[in-house]
């Protein structure tokens, strides 16, 4: 893999990560907007963290 291919791939892997987090992010302080309640964001980063975690172990790890 060339340097480009591989710095390619570290953004792609970084959109995953920094993507989840404002996604799920996102729907945690909607829901806490909405339900009056503190708790949902921190939820929602924790899920946001995990799940580009995830997509990037599924997409780039080894079988």
């Amino acid at each position: 893999m060339d340097e480009q291919g591989g710095v390619d791939q570290g953004l792609r892997i970084i959109s995953y990560l920094i993507s989840g987090l404002l996604f799920y992010g996102g729907l945690g302080w909607l829901a806490d907007r909405a339900l009056n309640t503190t708790f949902w964001l921190p939820v929602g980063l924790i899920l946001g963290t995990v799940a580009g975690i995830y997509i990037v172990i599924k997409r780039y790890g080894r079988a």
